[in-house]
């Protein structure tokens, strides 16, 4: 008995926040943190931490604010999670696509350097009293 009148508290909460839309301003603050995660993430990962360290370190400034908003712990542990899995997954494409695109944009960079001539001058451009 003490079970379904837990799970009506806990449904009949969910109900409110819905309605509220805490939840939604809840998600869209939370997606706000990767203005800083990421670019944390990836300087602790040039440092050389493992993934799973460097999502450590992130999580816990981010729980510990969901947790002081006053939001339920499942909702505090499914959000925190999300934006983790987030972080991780820009962590691990955004090295591996750097990994490619730098050596590219330095190929391209060097090719544009050799192709420069020395000497060329750059015309000036027309004045307005000179075209009549």
């Amino acid at each position: 008995m003490g079970v379904t009148i837990r799970s009506a508290t806990m449904w009949a909460l969910l109900k409110t926040l819905f309605v509220q839309g805490i939840i939604a301003r809840t998600v869209l603050r939370s997606f706000a943190w990767l203005g800083w995660l990421l670019p944390a993430g990836f300087l602790l990962k040039f440092i050389g931490l493992p993934l799973l360290s460097v999502l450590g370190v992130l999580a816990m400034p981010v729980l510990v604010l969901l947790f002081v908003i006053g939001l339920p712990i499942f909702v505090v542990f499914l959000f925190g999670g999300l934006l983790l899995a987030i972080v991780g997954m820009l962590l691990t494409v955004g090295i591996a696509l750097a990994k490619v695109l730098i050596p590219i944009a330095l190929v391209v960079m060097m090719v544009r350097w050799m192709r420069r001539p020395k000497g060329a001058a750059v015309a000036p451009a027309p004045t307005a009293s000179a075209a009549g």
